[in-house]
């Protein structure tokens, strides 16, 4: 079986840090076992990387190049290549995905990303 590395985009790092920061403030217990699923989860796509479904919102605007863990109540979005596979965003999965790519997109028109 083809393993691959599993990295994290810029972005999808500072998601992880923020979720956890987030929880931290109610429970840095919580906090770490999420941080410990997530990081868990991306790390088992080392093998079987297309195992995650294709992103549904993505899929409809014929973009399937995206794949999706979801480890409720959040969605690990990735991106598999022969060697590697990139987590690009992580986020609370109650949000949709339209409002955090226009978030993401207002907050950098403003220079904050």
């Amino acid at each position: 079986m083809k393993r691959r590395r599993v990295l994290w985009a810029e972005v999808a790092r500072r998601d992880l840090e923020g979720i956890v920061d987030h929880l931290a403030t109610d429970s840095p217990r919580a906090a770490l076992d999420t941080l410990d699923r997530l990081e868990g989860r991306a790390r088992s796509l080392t093998t079987m990387a297309e195992r995650g479904r294709v992103v549904p919102e993505l899929a409809r605007l014929h973009i399937r190049q995206y794949r999706e863990l979801v480890i409720a109540p959040y969605r690990v979005i990735y991106r598999p290549t022969p060697t590697e596979v990139v987590a690009v965003a992580v986020f609370d999965g109650r949000r949709s995905l339209e409002d955090v790519l226009l978030d993401r997109l207002v907050r950098a028109s403003e220079g904050g990303e």
